[in-house]
């Protein structure tokens, strides 16, 4: 199949239509605009509905009521829209309301920049609404890889009844890069007969709730969420191991980093350095048993975890992970200011004489 250029958000936007995607609810902010827009001309087309919303408030409960109707239902953002919809989430995960949400990141705090950033992992994993939620996590790393986890994304949210989130910075979202459309694999879905569609013969209305007066109640609903998150975390989980058979320096990294990465790699590797990459492709459910088992290994003496934030907030993770087995070292900036080569190849050389 031919390939075509693809700018990333424009991408997303017609992912989405293929996926059958059929009511959009947005609110334009850089460095996303370009979805809503594409979506704005083609998704009627289609046979959907746009709605640019007055808000991003708004835009999240027009998804709350269109999914909870049992339409496929997306809204895209960036970090500080994604914020005002924080409320929005949590209500969507509770009631147990399939649709995607679409973050293209940017540098933060507050309204930050609009160039890309990794600001947003916090977010995204540990939920900034109330309660105990969780929301799949797919952060790709190419153009193709977001028209891939985009298609694949309504499929997830529909089987497990749960917003799934698709994360990349901005970057990605911006850039232009030959992708292929490709036929995904489908899943065995099951009936959306808890959808608030009118009784249709039933003896009973569906109702679309989150809330739980009863404090037994809502402890119960917990559970039973619990139970759907961990059949996520058992069957969702996804990463990609680079050169890791005889690493003894271990990159993670995901999103633009990991591609930098790739060339850092490339560039050790010619040294005669030994060094692979550790790609999270969920950032929830996050790989902890993968990195641990390869942590464990050997051959591995030290892991260097690169992002585009200032302090690291992956690397919570990747610390939980390794549970100490080896050292662990940060690179990183926020703001828009992304990892160089260079700069990954110096930490690596840090690292590695730090445990020799």
């Amino acid at each position: 199949m031919a390939k075509e250029l693809w700018k990333g958000n424009e991408a997303i936007a017609e992912a989405a239509i293929r996926a059958g995607c059929q009511c959009f609810f947005g609110y334009p902010i850089t460095p996303q605009s370009e979805v809503p827009e594409y979506m704005s001309v083609h998704l009627p087309k289609a046979g959907g509905v746009f709605v640019q919303s007055e808000s991003e408030v708004a835009a999240i409960n027009m998804v709350y009521g269109a999914a909870g109707a049992g339409m496929r239902a997306m809204t895209s953002s960036s970090s500080p829209g994604i914020s005002l919809k924080q409320e929005g989430i949590t209500y969507l995960a509770g009631a147990e309301v399939p649709c995607v949400i679409v973050n293209c990141m940017r540098g933060g705090p507050g309204l930050g920049t609009i160039q890309p950033s990794q600001g947003d992992y916090y977010q995204a994993t540990r939920g900034g609404g109330n309660g105990d939620y969780r929301t799949l996590v797919l952060a790709p790393s190419t153009v193709q890889e977001t028209v891939d986890f985009m298609q694949e994304a309504f499929d997830i949210a529909d089987q497990y009844r749960n917003p799934v989130m698709v994360v990349c910075d901005g970057l990605i979202g911006q850039m232009m890069e030959p992708i292929e459309w490709r036929e995904m694999p489908k899943r065995d879905l099951p009936p959306k007969d808890w959808a608030a569609v009118g009784r249709r013969g039933r003896d009973h209305h569906n109702v679309i709730n989150s809330l739980y007066i009863e404090p037994d109640d809502c402890d119960e609903h917990n559970v039973n969420l619990e139970k759907k998150y961990a059949e996520m975390t058992e069957k969702e989980t996804r990463w990609e191991e680079v050169q890791c058979e005889d690493a003894e320096v271990v990159i993670t990294a995901y999103g633009t980093p990991a591609r930098i990465a790739l060339t850092a790699l490339e560039t050790l590797r010619a040294e005669g350095l030994k060094v692979g990459l550790f790609r999270p492709i969920t950032l929830w459910p996050f790989p902890e048993k993968a990195l641990h088992e390869l942590a464990g290994k050997s051959h591995v003496k030290a892991v260097l975890d690169v992002e585009m934030s200032s302090s690291g907030q992956m690397l919570d993770d990747v610390r939980l992970a390794v549970e100490g087995q080896k050292p662990i070292s940060y690179l990183g900036h926020a703001g828009g200011v992304m990892p160089t080569v260079e700069e990954m190849v110096e930490a690596v050389k840090k690292a590695l004489k730090e445990v020799k």
